[in-house]
């Protein structure tokens, strides 16, 4: 039904556009090629979110700006990490698929980075993190993570609450540092604090696909971050890994800490629980989690931190 109905509109939209012909006043094309190449507002919040020296923290507003975060989720998703590119992919050198059209995007920009062997100084975006939020994924084709995870069960228990999926999120190599990681933290706290967020969810991946080899991280993850029953997430039935391979006693925590990816351990820091249940994605040679992340669980220290209206990096 959704897709009938947005291929509909898309048609109306279409017939409703400017025309731009060659006898047009150059001026004129280009204006109108300026403003069609706006695909998104940003709902009253402002485009850039945050500075922290040559960083900036901003929203994509153009298609141009999508296409530079897709560029950078194959640097790192399929040159550097072991997911393996769909040949459209290769062709085209970008991580992309339809939740792009659909969802917000952060981008961290370093403009100050340096190319080419004369070193040119040209903004590149360094960091990318993909959002989101309820009504959109209602209007168009879900939440991306419902392809592994029972989402909509717990939709259903909480019709009350606004849901905003986190995803694709990535980093540089060079720039994988505690403020880079701030900085688009702050950008999701301003973005949770003025769509009035109640629950960030979203897959988090731990490298590999053989559970064995990390049962002492999912069991961890299992008996140390569960949620209260009326959140918990279990993972789709065909996919499901067992995540209790191991007694809570055999664990030495301290020593599965260490071995968490960042990430991860930065969502546990904040307060999130664990879903039931991992899943293998051998597209990108992970094996995921859910995490599940609600406001009012938050540690307080991290909402003193960015500033209880994000104003920490403000710009």
């Amino acid at each position: 039904m959704h897709s009938v109905v947005n291929s509909s509109l898309r048609k109306i939209f279409e017939t409703m556009r400017p025309i731009i012909t060659t006898d047009a006043p150059l001026h004129m094309r280009r204006a109108l090629s300026r403003k069609q190449r706006v695909v998104r507002d940003t709902m009253g919040l402002p485009v850039t979110l945050g500075r922290l020296g040559s960083l900036e923290l901003r929203l994509a507003t153009t298609r141009k700006d999508i296409r530079r975060a897709q560029r950078l989720r194959y640097t790192v998703f399929y040159e550097e990490m072991s997911a393996v590119a769909p040949a459209h992919h290769t062709l085209i050198r970008r991580d992309k698929d339809a939740f792009d059209k659909v969802c917000d995007h952060l981008l961290v920009i370093d403009h100050a980075y340096e190319s080419g062997p004369v070193k040119i100084k040209r903004p590149k975006v360094i960091g990318t993190y993909r959002l989101l939020r309820q009504d959109v994924a209602e209007q168009n084709f879900g939440f991306y993570s419902e392809s592994e995870f029972q989402v909509g069960d717990l939709l259903m228990r909480h019709p009350d609450q606004r849901f905003l999926e986190l995803g694709r999120s990535c980093v540089l190599a060079p720039y994988r540092t505690k403020k880079t990681l701030e900085l688009l933290w702050q950008g999701i706290w301003a973005y949770v604090l003025h769509h009035r967020i109640d629950v960030m969810f979203g897959c988090a991946s731990l490298e590999g696909t053989r559970p064995a080899l990390m049962a002492q991280e999912l069991a961890f993850l299992h008996h140390h971050a569960r949620p209260q029953d009326a959140w918990d997430v279990k993972a789709l039935a065909h996919r499901a890994t067992p995540m209790n391979c191991l007694t809570k006693e055999s664990l030495d925590p301290r020593k599965i800490l260490t071995r968490l990816p960042p990430l991860l351990k930065g969502y546990l820091r904040l307060g999130a629980k664990i879903g039931d249940g991992a899943v293998i994605d051998r597209q990108f040679g992970t094996t995921d989690v859910l995490v599940i992340m609600r406001i009012c669980e938050i540690d307080p220290r991290y909402i003193s931190y960015y500033g209880a209206d994000a104003n920490r990096y403000a710009a």
